[in-house]
C-alpha cells in the first residue's frame, strides 16, 4: 500500500473555486484504539461551506483538510482496536475541528466511533446520512422528544437534513408539516409529509395556525424563521434550531407559549449511529442522495451547496450532495 495519500486541502478562505488544492500527504498511521479507513465516501454539509468561507478561522488553522462524514472500509487497526478486522465496512463522524478531516484517501478515528455500515446503504447514502442523521435524531428524539400523535414542523424538506427529518418524525408516529417550493411538494410527500407548505408563495403562519399550530419546530432556515417560531407553537411547544445565529434575535414571544428552545451542534455518537442504522434496516428512513460528485470536483460540490442552503435554490440537488473519493 502507498504511504502517501490524495486529498482535497483548504489553502485559504473564501470562494469555492480558489480555496482547494489538491495535495498529496502522508498516509496516516492508527494509534492506540484507532483504525486506519480507506474513505470511500464523504459529503458535503453546511458546515464545510461555513469553514471554507472562514466563519470558524479561529478554530481551523490552514492548510487543512476539511469533511466530516465518512463511509469505507478499515484497511489497518491500531494497537489495541480489535473491534473491527481489515475489510469491514464502516461509517461514522468525524470529530469536529480535530484534526485531519474527510476530503482524503483515508482517515484514522477512534474505533470507539466507528460502527458497522447498514448493508441495504451503497457508500454514498451512508456517507450522506451520517452527519445529517444523527443531528436529526438528537434534535427530534433526544432533545425535542417528540411523540406519538404530535405535530412537527420541519422547515425546508427537501434539503439534506430536512429529508431525513420528515422520515424520522413520521418513525416516531407524528404527523409532519414542512415547508418547500410548490415543485418539491410531491417529493417531500414520498418522504412522508402529511402537509407541505410552499413558503415562497405567501406566509406559512397562517397556514400551520390553520392546522392548529405544532409541538415541535426543527428550525434549518434561522433568521426570521427562528424569531416566528412561537407563532405557530402550541402551549410548552419545542424549538430546535440547527443554525448559527450571527445576531441577536428577539424570542419574547416564546413566553406566551411556555416555549423551550434547544441550539444543536451535534457530536460524533456511535449510539445515534446505532439507532440511525436500526430504522434504515426497518425500511424506515433512507437518505436522499440528490448528486455524487468525485473528489477532484469538492469545489463545484460546494457550489451546488450554495445554490440553496434547504434545497429550493435553483439548480441545488435535493437531498445531500455526495463525494466519491475512490473516483
Amino acid at each position: 500500500m502507498s504511504t502517501s495519500m490524495r486529498v482535497m486541502e483548504l489553502v485559504r478562505f473564501g470562494n469555492a473555486d480558489t480555496a482547494f488544492a489538491t495535495r498529496d500527504l502522508p498516509r496516516p498511521t492508527p494509534g492506540p484504539g484507532q483504525v486506519l479507513v480507506r474513505v470511500l465516501a464523504t459529503s458535503v454539509n453546511p458546515l464545510d461551506l461555513q469553514t471554507r468561507r472562514g466563519d470558524y478561522r479561529d478554530q481551523v488553522a490552514l492548510p487543512t483538510v476539511i469533511g466530516n462524514d465518512v463511509s469505507g472500509v478499515v484497511v489497518e487497526t491500531g494497537p489495541g482496536a480489535g473491534e473491527f478486522q481489515p475489510g469491514d465496512e464502516v461509517w461514522y463522524l468525524a470529530p469536529v475541528f480535530a484534526g485531519q478531516g474527510t476530503y482524503a484517501e483515508f482517515h484514522v478515528v477512534d474505533q470507539a466511533l466507528v460502527s458497522p455500515k447498514p448493508a441495504q446503504l451503497s457508500h454514498a447514502e451512508a456517507a450522506g446520512l451520517a452527519l445529517v442523521g444523527m443531528t436529526v435524531w438528537e434534535a427530534l428524539v433526544e432533545r425535542a422528544k417528540v411523540r406519538l400523535g404530535e405535530r412537527v414542523l420541519v422547515h425546508g424538506g427537501a434539503g439534506g437534513v430536512g429529508s431525513v427529518a420528515i422520515q424520522v418524525a413520521g418513525a416516531l408516529g407524528a404527523e409532519v408539516v414542512t415547508t418547500a417550493r410548490a415543485r418539491d411538494h410531491e417529493f417531500v410527500a414520498g418522504l412522508g409529509a402529511d402537509h407541505a407548505i410552499d413558503f415562497s408563495a405567501g406566509d406559512y403562519v397562517p397556514q400551520v395556525r390553520a392546522l392548529g399550530g405544532v409541538d415541535v419546530v426543527l428550525d434549518t432556515v434561522g433568521g426570521d424563521t427562528l424569531t416566528r417560531s412561537p407563532e405557530v407553537l402550541t402551549d410548552r411547544g419545542r424549538v430546535v434550531s440547527i443554525v448559527d445565529i450571527p445576531e441577536p434575535q428577539n424570542l419574547l414571544a416564546a413566553w406566551g407559549v411556555n416555549a423551550t428552545y434547544h441550539f444543536l451542534f451535534v457530536s460524533p455518537d456511535r449510539a445515534k449511529l446505532a439507532a440511525l442504522g436500526r430504522l434504515v434496516d426497518q425500511g424506515k428512513i433512507r437518505p436522499v442522495i440528490g448528486a455524487v460528485l468525485p473528489l477532484a470536483d469538492i469545489a463545484q460540490a460546494h457550489a451546488l451547496l450554495e445554490g440553496g442552503s434547504t434545497g429550493e435554490g435553483r439548480g441545488r440537488p435535493r437531498g445531500k450532495i455526495a463525494i466519491a473519493v475512490d473516483r
